[in-house]
Order: C-alpha cells, then structure tokens, then sequence
C-alpha cells in the first residue's frame, strides 16, 4: 500500500491535479514518499461497474478500514440523471460498450441496468468513505488572510423584502417518526394496498443503541406549497428561487424538484401529457432536458410558445447564468443548497434576474428540517447589518457522518408510493410504525450507527476540554430524531462524569442566530451537528468568513484509526471549467488540496514515524503560509496568474523552505531552479491564455490533451522532471 493516496475525481479538481500532482510527485519522491492516484471519478465509477477498470471505489470501501490508511479526497460529482446520461453519452462515443439508462425498467435486462446505474447516481461516494466524524476548520494562516484581505459581503437593511419559505405540514420534518433500537434486530419495509403487499427491503440489520428513523413527503400538498409560493412571488415582485439538495440526495430532491416544475407549468403539463410521456420527458431533469425533446415533437413551436407564456406571466425565475438563459429550473444539478445559499445571503439576499440585474428574492426551501437556519441568518443580516469579514470570528465544525450517518434520500431506502396505501416498518416482524401515503408520496429511512454516534459525541468531548470556544450542538427536541440523539448525548454526559451545564444544546435556529452573535463579538465557536448540517454548515460560515468554501480543511479520523483528509466543496467547480475551455484562464484554487497534503503529511509521520514527512508537513505548512502572505491564488483576468501559475509558486515557496531543513541536500538543485526561472516559467504559463480548449469531453477527459493544457510550462516541467 502506498503511502498516500490521492483521489481522482471530476471537473475542476481533477483537472487541476493534473498540474499540481506533477509537483507533488516530484516533492514525494525525493524524500522516499510514496503517493498513488485512486480513480473514483464518475467515468471511473460507470467503467468500473462494467468491467472496464478496477473499481476505485471499492478498493478504497477496503482501504479505510486500514489504520494505515491516508486518504486525500477531492469534490467528486454526485450524479443526477442528466449528469448521468451525457457521461454514458461521451464514454459510448469514445467505443466503450456500456448500455444506455433505460427509460423503462419493462424486463429483466432493463432492472439490471437500472440496478447497476442506481449506485452510481447521488451521492455514491462520500457514504462509502467516510467511516469516520469530520472535524472541519480553517487554519490560522486562511482566517487570518481573509480578515487582511476581506472579501465582499454585500449590504444590507430592514427594508429588504428578501423571505424564505418552507412548507407548515407535510414535510418530512412534521411526519418523523423516531427509535432508539433496544436490542439487535431486523427491519422490514413494506408497502401495502387493497390489492397486494410488497416487500420493499428485508433485513436491515441494526444493533442496539442504533437510531432509526421513518418519515415521508405528503407531495399533493408539496404542490399546492409550490403552486402558493409562486403565486405570492408574483404579487410581492420576487424572483422565486428553489434551493433543494437534488444531485445528492437522488430519491428525494430530484422528485421535489420535478414536482415544483409541474407547479410552475401546470396547464401545459396538463394539456400535453400525452406528448410528454411518449417523448420520455420527465420534469425531474429540468427545462434543458424537457426542451431538448420538446424540439423532437411536430407540435414544438406551440408548446415552446406557451413555455414562454408561463415565463412572462407568472413569477420570475432567479437565473444561474442569465447571458445563456439557464434559470433555476434548468438542470436539478444546479440547484445545490448548500452552495446555493449562502451565495444568496451573502449578495445582500438577491439572486440575478433574466436581465441580469440583482434582484430581492422568495427562497424556497420546501422541508422544514433545517430551513430555519437560513432564515435566522436573514433575520440577523436584516437587523444587524453584514459582518465585517476583518473581525469576525471563525466557525468551525464536528460532524456526525460515520458509517452513513443521516444519509437521507441518497440510499436504498427510500420509496415512492406506487398507490393510495401504506409503507408499514415491522421489527423482527413485528409492525412497529405505518405511514398512510398516497401516490408519488416519497417515504425515507434513515439509520445512524451507534458507535458513529458515541464516536461523533467523543470528537466533542475531547475538543471541549482542549477548547475554550463556546460549543453547541444543534439539536432540535421537536423534532423525534434529534429527540434521542439528545437522549444519548445526556447518557455520555453523564456517564463521563461531565457536568450537563457545559454544553449547550439549541435547536438549529437558534443555534444558528446565537453562532452569530458569537462571531460578531469577535470570538470563535464550534458547532455539532448531524451530517446534513454538517454539509450546510460547512459551506454557510466559509463563504461568510473566507468567500469560500474551498479554503477549509476537513479532517476525518476513521473509526479504524487511518485518515481521510477531504479538500473544500466543489460547488464553483463546473462554471470554472467553463472558463477554462473558453478562455484557457483557470481560477480553482487549491488551497484546500495544500491543506489536504499537509494535514496527510502530519498524519504518516506520526502514523508510520516517517522523519520526512514530519519535515515536509512542516515546511510546506510555512510554504502555504508565504503563498497566502504573498496572495499567490489565481487571479481573475485572462492573462494573469491562474491556478497553473498558483501551484508553481507553492512549489518555489516549499522548496525555499526546505533549504533550511535536514533535507537541504534532497531539494537544492530543485529550489535553485525553480527561483531562477521564475519568470520565464510564469511567462510560459499565462502566455497561452486566451484561447479556446477542448479536452475531448467533459466527464470523459483526454489525460494527454489535459496534461498538454495544464502543464504549457516546459522549463517548469523539464525542472520537476
């Protein structure tokens, strides 16, 4: 096993690899360190599911369960169906024999298919390698860049008529149903009507200690949601916004997205349903996918006609990209929460309009689970202006994720009600909850591990007595499931022989308002949370304190003592690969790729007592420090430094830093070299900018097209050999 393992995934990430790897191999190498790369990309993933490479994923489900294990991951993709379909699409035109995503599961061939496809759409990924509770930060040397150097944060006031709505029945939040297991036992799923009974899943293991928990989404009253909160946009002269999770979470969001595209275009769904279903359209892959086949029909002109109706008469949509008309609705990959959000409240609550002017906003978040959040930071901005990024605090983050903990709506086990009926949950074939759904009503379970939970609490334990930050744990006792992590909490509080007034546990609005406050006062605190706050969090105070949330370094202690060091989110990352192909201008930066190796680094020389790693993690750490000192990250003009210039400026910076280490003699020629040629290196890299590239696809990447586009450097690639 190697040392180090680097992942490789999609888009803006991998495509920077390809220039930053070249240096870290070159680094490695020279101090007997090795690193192997680790395909988990969606191309790898689809290859590998028919046998065309080894399985990435697989290999890696193995691997973090090793104590040794050192793990960087990079952003991947969570694949929504469109996603899927034009990755199928480039690897059948580059000769791979795969299959197409059937339309219909109608035989056999077809539900093996569809099988094999499922695991690979949503987030197939991070559930299978996070084995462990994350502990996320920014280090000293990113938090005190930002505050030097504050990014924009946009005004605010009370006048603003910026609102978020969530629904007030119906939602999965009003319907939980929760349980502590008591003793190890089987789960059942079924589905039951008039007519038949249907076993939906059989055998789900769980032990004792284990949280389970059941809910489902009333969808006819999710439209009706849809259809007032368009309404009501209209009348306040709001642009509406969707804000779902719908690339993740591949049973849930993409449906609730589809439904609220129905809202929006009710009578034309309606009166063309007919044309719709023999054209395979589907509303849950959004308008690019609908009007692509809309194109097919002989009555296009007339349908597109009344699409266009429905934009000019109804409320205005909150554009992704207004110059290429791609609204909200356009592709239910675009519409990410967790990214989405903060963008909006950082931009003083407005989103951009089909004119492109920046306009106050109805942000629709349908279930109410963690809706609130986002309200408190509106409710707090209106009344208290924005935050002064040079002062405040920092938030940090302890993650519950271990074992697929809380991975709602992207798992097998979650259900469309195929009737009028009942989803019923038997434990060791006793029926213990029924839920009464209706058709396209969407029913989740959720199981969260005990050991994830003690582990997660125990991360929490031990970072308050080597803390003096105020800590919280957003906990909601309204709501079942929160109900009896806090019922376990209070067991290990007490059993610790800790004292309950040390740690305080609010529901997440106020959890939220009270981080704010905190941050405000100048002051740093941490917040617990479940894992899909754990995701949103980890996104919202980033975005506020650095701009992004690629700056923050996650670390994931894994249950089996190896470690996973994850890079920031990868959210920009399709609209920077646009510009690289537009313009061969590349402005990822990886800065949390830096952190990522660093922190990777500490771990092997601590893991396997290996004294050059102790020496490089230490020098690269002051290599990244002169990097932010000297605002060495890409630029945003054509024509200056972009990523590629970014990456060989930490490499003069680490190599400098290492001539004054016991490795002197290991990097002299190479520090040397590097100064020297500086300005000939970077004249090579910005030089070729300005022209249009193309890497021979978008999932499926030309590696030598992309290694020629990366690395345009020859002295820089001649020196790192």
């Amino acid at each position: 096993m190697s040392d180090i393992i680097w992942t490789k995934t999609d888009e803006s990430p991998f495509i920077a690899s390809f220039s930053l790897l070249a240096i870290v191999k070159s680094f490695l190498k020279r101090s007997d360190i090795d690193l192997d790369v680790v395909d988990i990309s969606l191309r790898g993933r689809i290859l590998s599911a028919f046998g065309f490479k080894e399985d990435g994923l697989k290999f890696l489900e193995n691997l973090v369960k090793d104590k040794n294990a050192n793990i960087i991951k990079l952003p991947n993709i969570s694949a929504t169906i469109p996603q899927l379909n034009a990755a199928i699409k480039e690897l059948i035109n580059a000769g791979y024999d795969i299959p197409q995503y059937p339309k219909d599961i109608d035989n056999k061939d077809n539900k093996k298919i569809f099988d094999i496809y499922s695991k690979i759409l949503g987030s197939a990924v991070n559930p299978v390698l996070r084995q462990g509770n994350s502990k996320r930060y920014s280090s000293v040397a990113v938090k005190e860049y930002a505050k030097k150097n504050p990014h924009f944060m946009g005004e605010w006031d009370s006048d603003n008529k910026t609102e978020i709505s969530s629904m007030k029945d119906g939602d999965f939040y009003s319907n939980e149903k929760s349980k502590i297991i008591d003793r190890d036992l089987n789960i059942k799923i079924k589905f039951k009507n008039n007519n038949e009974e249907i076993i939906l899943k059989d055998n789900i293991s769980v032990s004792k200690g284990d949280v389970v928990d059941f809910s489902f989404m009333d969808t006819s009253k999710l439209y009706d949601f849809y259809k007032n909160e368009i309404k009501d946009a209209k009348q306040k002269n709001l642009l509406f916004s969707l804000h779902l999770k719908s690339s993740m979470m591949k049973v849930s969001d993409p449906i609730m997205f589809g439904i609220c595209l129905r809202a929006y275009f009710d009578e034309i769904f309606n009166e063309y349903e007919k044309d719709f279903v023999n054209a395979g359209i589907d509303s849950k892959n959004g308008l690019k996918d609908i009007f692509e086949k809309i194109e097919k029909l002989k009555n296009a002109n007339e349908i597109i006609h009344k699409f266009n109706k429905c934009f000019e008469e109804k409320a205005d949509i909150a554009m992704v990209d207004y110059k290429n008309k791609i609204t909200n609705f356009h592709s239910p990959n675009d519409v990410i929460i967790d990214a989405s959000m903060p963008a909006m409240l950082r931009n003083s609550g407005k989103m951009i309009d089909k004119d492109g002017a920046s306009r106050e906003c109805k942000a629709v978040i349908p279930d109410r689970t963690y809706a609130g959040v986002y309200d408190s930071v509106l409710s707090d901005f209106k009344q208290n202006g924005k935050l002064d990024v040079s002062s405040i605090g920092s938030v940090s983050n302890i993650g519950l994720m271990a074992k697929k903990a809380q991975e709602y709506g992207s798992h097998d086990k979650s259900f469309v009600a195929p009737s009028y009926g009942e989803f019923v949950i038997s434990f060791d074939d006793k029926e213990m909850f029924n839920f009464v759904v209706k058709k396209g009503d969407i029913f989740r379970m959720c199981l969260t591990r005990n050991e994830a939970i003690k582990n997660w609490i125990s991360l929490a334990f031990d970072e308050r007595k080597n803390s003096k930050k105020d800590m919280i744990f957003w906990l909601d006792e309204n709501r079942a499931s929160d109900l009896n992590l806090i019922q376990i909490l209070k067991e290990e509080i007490v059993s610790n022989g800790l004292k309950d007034e040390d740690f305080v546990i609010l529901n997440p609005a106020i959890a939220c308002s009270k981080t704010l406050e905190i941050i405000r006062d100048k002051k740093d605190c941490i917040s617990v949370t479940g894992n899909v706050l754990r995701d949103y969090l980890t996104d919202l105070f980033p975005i506020f304190e650095l701009g992004t949330s690629s700056k923050m370094l996650s670390i994931v202690p894994l249950l089996n003592k190896g470690g996973l060091f994850e890079t920031g989110a990868g959210g920009t990352a399709p609209m920077l690969v646009k510009e690289l192909i537009n313009d061969n201008h590349f402005i990822w930066d990886s800065l949390g790729e830096f952190l990522a190796l660093n922190a990777s680094l500490e771990f092997l020389a601590k893991s396997k007592d290996n004294k050059n790693a102790e020496i490089l993690a230490k020098t690269l750490d002051e290599a990244i420090s002169e990097y932010l000192n000297n605002d060495a990250s890409p630029k945003l003009k054509v024509g200056e430094n972009d990523t590629r210039a970014s990456h060989f400026y930490l490499a003069l910076y680490w190599a400098n830093a290492l001539l004054y280490s016991d490795l002197k003699e290991k990097y002299t020629q190479l520090a040397n070299e590097l100064k020297n040629n500086e300005e000939k290196i970077i004249s090579e890299l910005n030089e070729v900018q300005g022209k249009k590239q193309d890497f021979g696809g978008w999932y499926y990447i030309d590696d030598e097209v992309a290694d020629l586009i990366m690395r345009p450097s020859k002295t820089l690639n001649k020196i790192i050999g």
